[in-house]
Order: structure tokens, then sequence, then C-alpha cells
């Protein structure tokens, strides 16, 4: 993984515990270095931010997008290779509420470095790990059928082989939540 800062969605409650338990089974300094996690930028569509980056400047940047954003129910894909690679991830829908984030993220005038791969949301279950065929053909049976609630993002700065270090949590404020349904009030969304 870069050196640079990333920013997330954590993945928390049962569905964490959940995946937390499926990363460290297959493998464990992956689950060691982030707790599950939505990657929005660092990997693809956008790169890693500079690692010296002021937290303050982030926060500025950030907080419009995040006070005009409500909170986001997703749904994942089953698993597969990420940009066909051993990695092997959960993928989910790059359009809709979670691309126009992403491209708010973007438009955020924040220093981005060039990304990778095109705009592919997705949770990583295996990364570092050179995993037997058996544990690969396990993780890609996984299912995991109950929707994500995004409901902030994560700042984190990322520095191989140190553990991940998070920097700041922004809330997603805005008034209107999304979901596979449709749009609903804030508070409304039949997810939570």
């Amino acid at each position: 993984m870069p050196t640079g800062i990333f920013i997330i969605g954590e993945i928390g409650g049962d569905l964490g515990a959940r995946l937390a338990e499926i990363t460290a089974r297959y493998d464990p300094k992956l689950a060691r270095s982030k707790p599950p996690h939505l990657t929005l930028t660092g990997s693809s569509g956008l790169g890693p931010l500079p690692p010296d980056l002021p937290v303050t400047e982030i926060a500025a940047r950030l907080e419009p997008v995040t006070s005009g954003t409500g909170p986001i129910e997703l749904r994942f894909g089953a698993p597969s290779r990420f940009m066909q690679s051993t990695i092997i991830t959960l993928p989910l829908d790059p359009h809709g509420p979670l691309r126009v984030l992403h491209d708010r993220v973007g438009a955020s005038r924040l220093p981005f470095g060039r990304a990778r791969y095109t705009f592919t949301p997705h949770v990583t279950l295996s990364l570092y790990a050179t995993l037997s065929r058996d544990a690969v053909r396990e993780l890609m049976d996984v299912r995991v059928t109950e929707p994500y609630l995004l409901e902030a993002l994560q700042i984190y700065l990322t520095r191989d082989p140190q553990p991940a270090r998070k920097l700041l949590e922004l809330p997603l404020r805005g008034r209107t939540a999304y979901s596979g349904a449709g749009l609903s009030p804030a508070g409304g969304n039949a997810a939570r």
C-alpha cells in the first residue's frame, strides 16, 4: 500500500465484527492495519493525499462535502479479485450516491495523487497474504447480504510497514439519507 493519506468509511457494528473476523482469518496483517472499511480514495479514482498535508486543510476542504451529504446505504456484490490481482474484495456499486460523494470529494481541491485504477469502491478482504486455493475458494464463497450504512468518513495516514493512523473523522450530516430504495429524510432510512 502506498504511503499517503486515504479516505475510508469504517464498517462497525455486527457487520464490521463479521468482516474483521473474516479478514483476521485470511489476512492477519491487513486485520491489524485498519478496521474493515470501504476505500473511497487512495487506491482507485483518486490517489492518496500527500502524507504531510495538514489535517486542518483536509478538514476545511472536506467539511462542506460531508455536511451536505447524508448517510448512504450500500450493498455488497459477490467477492472478486481486484483488477485481476491476488487481492480479494467485496465490490460496491461505483454509481449513484457513492459516486456522487467520490466526485464531490475529488472536487474539494485537495491535492490527490494519481490513482492507479478507475473508481472501484470496495472492501478489501485479503491484501497482503498469499492464499492457498482452498482459502481463495472460501473467500470467494463469502456473501454479505446485509446493507452497510456509510455514516462518516475517516481519514487515515498510511506508512507501511507501520499500522495506519486515524487523523480525522467527519460525519455525513446532510439532511437526506440515500438508500437502495431511493431517498428518504435523514432518520427515516429503513436500514437503521
